[in-house]
């Protein structure tokens, strides 16, 4: 976004030389978690987010498009061309000028975004922690299984989407009766766990709890989260399956696939030895095991001013994750404020906020928040917006949220003299 905007641009990024404990590609983009950027429907909260990042021309959003598979209503991407479409893209841009080195210390001058994301190394996470005068804080983040298409049990599995007709979809559903799912559940919950090293007080992202952390909760938490069955229909049955485990496609040709929401700290053989509990699954192959990992985030409304730059460094502005957003869309949507702002203020123009209204807004609102005593990172949803002017029913709030704030970002970029770089839908 700063180099679009005319500005020559200096990115230090430490990969190939270095990586961090879960990266092991050397391409921009990597993606460790999920493929999935959530729901693609404009009249959601995030899906209304990716609009407005389209409109504004994100690197990100474009090569989501590129690289998107099959996903039902969700935006879900091929890992590896993902990963090659943003690293070209950055490594080609005449503006951008790109150095490997792993930064131990943040620079005393000079406008500098830090985007170093969820695991940013010790040495430097300590470093802005000195800065702040803040300890830093931090939380858990669980990846899932990835299996292959053809070490799964097609007799015991079914293509469907949730309320979609029996045997099509994006989502591969693997069903339980209640005799398999109790048998399932007590392995889980008795299985042996990685222990957390160099850890403190574990804090989860509740929107990324470990499965078995789910489980723990009581043996029907699993029936209302990830194994829910709602809207599925067993063609073995022609009834509602008691449980199921849903599997997505992770590449283009559906040759991986990832168990939807079963991050995991298990130890590697207790995952395969309990995931294989599962009917359709007895003989699948691994090509991913769950894992554990850190994430580094700021405090945000007591550490950052409103253009998301350190109080006590203000030559320091903090993007994506590490800034206190949660997700890859929501991550990405940050870091093009900050360049947009860098970019300004390099040519000599103020700096610029979206509107409240818009769902860009709405994370700088979360980011602001000043109430909240115990700040923890969050995704975009419509709770973090104004409320609509008027009572509207439940079913048609996105929709009315999504107008209002295509209108008014639509508005804001024409005073701001940015062109909208895509079309907006019609809500």
């Amino acid at each position: 976004m700063a180099a679009r905007l005319g500005v020559e641009v200096e990115l230090v990024e430490m990969k190939p030389a270095h990586f961090s404990p879960a990266h092991t590609s050397p391409l921009l983009g990597e993606l460790v978690c999920s493929n999935s950027l959530r729901s693609a429907d404009p009249t959601s909260a995030v899906g209304l987010l990716k609009v407005e990042m389209e409109l504004m021309g994100s690197a990100v959003m474009a090569a989501a498009r590129a690289n998107q598979v099959p996903a039902g209503k969700a935006l879900a991407v091929e890992r590896q061309g993902f990963a090659a479409w943003l690293d070209r893209a950055v490594s080609t841009h005449p503006r951008i000028t790109r150095r490997c080195e792993k930064l131990t210390r943040l620079p005393n001058s000079g406008l500098t975004i830090l985007a170093t994301g969820p695991l940013t190394t010790p040495e430097l996470a300590e470093d802005l922690a000195r800065i702040t005068g803040h300890h830093q804080l931090h939380f858990y983040d669980a990846i899932a299984p990835i299996v292959t298409a053809e070490s799964v049990d097609l007799s015991r599995a079914f293509w469907q989407d949730r309320y979609g007709p029996p045997g099509q979809g994006d989502y591969l559903n693997c069903p339980l009766t209640e005799e398999e799912y109790q048998r399932f559940y007590q392995a889980l919950t008795t299985a042996r766990q990685v222990p957390l090293r160099d850890f403190e007080q574990p804090r989860f992202f509740e929107g990324c709890l470990p499965i078995e952390v789910l489980a723990a909760r009581g043996p029907k938490t699993l029936l209302f989260g990830p194994m829910k069955p709602v809207g599925l229909t067993d063609p073995r049955t022609g009834t509602r399956p008691f449980a199921v485990v849903q599997l997505r496609k992770e590449d283009a040709e559906g040759r991986l696939l990832g168990m939807v929401g079963f991050q995991t700290k298990l130890a590697y053989p207790e995952q395969q030895r309990v995931f294989r509990l599962i009917p359709a699954l007895r003989e699948a192959e691994f090509v991913r095991l769950g894992a554990v990992h850190r994430n580094t985030f700021v405090d945000a409304p007591r550490v950052l001013d409103k253009f998301l730059r350190l109080k006590a460094a203000p030559w320091i502005m903090i993007a994506g994750q590490l800034s206190g957003v949660e997700g890859y869309v929501e991550s990405a949507a940050i870091g093009m404020l900050c360049g947009l702002n860098a970019a300004r203020w390099l040519l000599g123009l103020p700096g610029v906020l979206p509107p409240p209204t818009t769902a860009m807004g709405g994370l700088l609102t979360h980011l602001g928040n000043t109430t909240t005593r115990d700040f923890q990172p969050s995704n975009i949803n419509f709770g973090l917006l104004p409320p609509l002017p008027k009572k509207v029913a439940k079913r048609l709030r996105g929709q009315h949220y999504a107008r209002r704030a295509l209108a008014d970002l639509l508005e804001w970029m024409k005073e701001i003299g940015l062109k909208p770089r895509a079309n907006p839908p019609r809500i």
